[in-house]
């Protein structure tokens, strides 16, 4: 069913993948389930969302499947198990929106706000009260290009030229943060 003009849309948490919702797989790809593991702190965050009234939604890149390091069937796998842990915990994605191809081969890898778009149209979101939790800058930059104000940065090892709205140390600060915020 198409919304109308009279259905409200929803806000939203966009979450990357890599690095915040689950453990960075550093330089190399979480290609199985067995190699996939929950950042600390990150369940809890996305059960404060739900409780929030906010639509949580997953945006990543993961050129892997481009590369031929994995394939489609093994990062879906790896989602539906992802989504089935989280159900368990009254937690799981509203949304997941994946952009496999290599870098510069696609309009929809980020820092394009191509995913969050598609997400916008698909569960009427408006942007404008919605968040992104990320820890690169073409993150925080993908937030910017959509329209979102709000961003949090997970802190990493990586050089940080765009700013966020919050840095935080870990994902074991999500929870506080997100209170704070929604």
């Amino acid at each position: 069913m198409e919304p109308t003009l009279m259905t409200p849309a929803h806000r939203a948490v966009f979450f990357d993948r890599d690095g915040v919702v689950n453990v960075s797989p550093g330089a190399g790809y979480v290609t199985t389930w067995d190699a996939f593991h929950f950042s600390p702190g990150v369940i809890d965050a996305l059960r404060l969302c739900k409780e929030k009234g906010y639509l949580t939604v997953l945006v990543t890149s993961q050129q892997g499947v481009g590369k031929g390091v994995m394939s489609q069937a093994d990062l879906d796998n790896i989602h539906a198990r992802m989504q089935a842990a989280l159900h368990q915990e009254n937690a799981t994605f509203d949304g997941i929106y994946s952009c496999t191809h290599l870098a510069g081969t696609c309009t929809c890898r980020k820092p394009s706000a191509e995913m969050i778009h598609n997400a916008v149209k698909d569960l009427h979101i408006d942007t404008a009260h919605s968040l992104l939790i990320g820890d690169h800058d073409r993150d925080i930059q993908m937030a910017h290009n959509a329209g979102i104000p709000i961003t949090i940065r997970i802190r990493g090892e990586k050089e940080i030229t765009v700013p966020a709205t919050t840095t935080l140390d870990s994902t074991t600060e999500l929870q506080a943060a997100l209170a704070q915020l929604l």
